[in-house]
């Protein structure tokens, strides 16, 4: 089956999304190193067939059909059908990544620099100056000082992030970067007495809601208005989805606002989920250097070119564009005066 986009109706385009990776704010210690966001716009009946067809070949007794099954060695075949030129989603799908630890990284320089784009460089450039075990200390700590939750001791977190640092700088002394960080300590602690107040509308740990501003900038290029349906989260409360209308806006992108539904009810919702959990699958594969050339040339096509992602090696990988062109995220910073 086949589906010419031009045979569609006038009027807002209807993008349909689904997710995969994610581990609430434990970005550094979760089950996945990366989060997935992908995006299909087809029509219902256009999905549903693919689904089936999916579902026929596979021959899986289950109810709901995941991405796992498509990675499964034995459906190879089907898998490199879906992603396939001229197959079922070639040009009607997208895909933003976000590697995890990046994030954590350019969340918290964004927070207490007042600007996210210099954590390229820390990334880049003192990650692998400082040794494994301090830069891994490093991130636990930068990830305890975002979160959310309340561990223990209100400054706690604050006190051991910046013990990080220092060991960072011991490690990486003239790191302009890293002596910034370390006078940063009134922004870190206005940021956990603002928490004591009450959760944030905006939880700076989390990569949905910029990862969806990215999404509808992307099928919104060329002047389309677009109206997203995604799969039911708690995280797409109605003050968010306003927070992201409000960031879409701000990005020259036409947002007609956003519909939640349950997967099982929209096929598209499964094909999302597909491309979602295959791309993370295999641009985490990338990162931990097991490359497979067949399943990342077939991906590539589908990959944002402002995914979230500092480690240049694996980005030469997964998109062919230029690696400093990689996008930070939005600011999630929209709670705190600090």
């Amino acid at each position: 089956m086949t589906w010419n986009p031009e045979h569609g109706v006038r009027g807002p385009l209807e993008v349909v999304c689904d997710e995969s990776g994610s581990d609430g704010e434990n970005l550094t210690g979760g089950n996945t190193d990366v989060f997935a966001h992908g995006s299909v716009s087809l029509p219902v009946e256009v999905a549903a067939a693919y689904v089936q067809e999916v579902r026929d070949r596979i021959r899986s007794p289950a109810t709901e059909y995941k991405a796992g099954h498509l990675l499964r060695e034995k459906h190879r075949d089907v898998l490199e059908w879906l992603l396939s030129p001229s197959g079922p989603i070639d040009g009607h799908a997208h895909v933003h990544l976000t590697e995890k630890a990046y994030f954590v990284v350019n969340r918290t320089v964004d927070l207490l620099l007042g600007d996210g784009t210099e954590a390229l460089a820390l990334y880049r450039e003192d990650r692998p100056a400082v040794g494994a075990q301090r830069w891994r200390g490093f991130l636990d700590a930068a990830n305890r000082l975002l979160r959310v939750r309340l561990d223990g001791e209100a400054d706690g977190a604050v006190d051991g992030f910046f013990r990080t640092v220092d060991d960072l700088r011991s490690a990486r002394p003239r790191s302009q970067i890293l002596e910034r960080l370390a006078t940063a300590r009134p922004r870190a602690d206005a940021y956990r007495a603002r928490l004591l107040e009450g959760p944030p509308l905006i939880p700076v740990l989390n990569p949905l809601l910029p990862a969806i501003v990215h999404t509808v900038a992307h099928w919104s290029a060329g002047g389309r208005t677009v109206r997203v349906v995604h799969d039911r989260q708690n995280m797409l409360t109605e003050q968010r989805i306003a927070w992201i209308e409000r960031q879409a806006v701000r990005a020259g992108a036409g947002f007609e606002g956003m519909e939640l539904v349950q997967a099982r009810w929209d096929p598209r919702i499964q094909l999302a989920d597909f491309l979602a959990g295959i791309a993370r699958k295999v641009a985490s594969d990338v990162l931990n250097g097991h490359v497979d050339p067949v399943l990342v040339e077939l991906l590539r096509p589908y990959v944002g070119p402002t995914s979230v992602w500092g480690d240049g090696r694996s980005w030469a990988v997964l998109w062919p564009g230029p690696v400093d062109g990689v996008a930070p995220a939005p600011s999630a910073d929209v709670n705190f005066a600090v």
